[in-house]
């Protein structure tokens, strides 16, 4: 089913279906943000510029998504999307900054979207293992807007384990079960 403008809580209600393992939750936090990442290093370049701004492939789809994360109705989790989406966009752009600091020689003269591959591959690897844990498909197979929740529902999973978002919190374990 492709409705994009469904309200947050719907959304992570469904994703949260087919993620109920705690295993398969860590997977997730470690590896959706290595894949938005490297989405990013993938989308470093061309770079554009309007004037004294410049902009990027990786920048416009940031704020295209950071207009529906913060669209979705729970105002706390589309901000916290948009800020940790935006720190990623950021490690992105800085990866040969990163690679020379870190002293990886072999990594020093690889264009970053060769890296970005890499980083993706480990990424989606990570989130198979984690859905191998949980027995089941991932979400995107059945919904693709599955591929744009998952930043959302990491991020969620992250602020409901420091106590925010209680009432999205109680939706999800009423209406999804509660992790195992």
């Amino acid at each position: 089913m492709l409705n994009l403008f469904r309200p947050a809580t719907t959304l992570m209600v469904q994703y949260a279906h087919y993620h109920r393992d705690r295993r398969n939750i860590l997977t997730h936090v470690v590896g959706i943000p290595l894949i938005v990442m490297s989405l990013g290093m993938l989308l470093v370049h061309p770079v554009w510029s309007l004037g004294d701004f410049w902009f990027t492939p990786a920048g416009v789809i940031w704020f295209l998504s950071s207009l529906w994360y913060v669209s979705r109705g729970s105002l706390l989790l589309g901000l916290a999307t948009v800020m940790v989406n935006g720190a990623l966009m950021w490690a992105a752009y800085r990866t040969p900054v990163w690679v020379a600091w870190l002293g990886w020689p072999a990594l020093e003269n690889q264009p970053v979207w060769l890296l970005g591959v890499g980083v993706f591959i480990v990424g989606w690897a990570i989130q198979f293992i984690g859905h191998w844990f949980e027995g089941r498909k991932p979400a995107f197979v059945d919904d693709v807007v599955g591929l744009m929740i998952g930043p959302m529902f990491v991020v969620g999973e992250v602020l409901m384990a420091f106590g925010f978002l209680r009432r999205m919190h109680h939706d999800i374990n009423r209406l999804a079960g509660s992790t195992r």
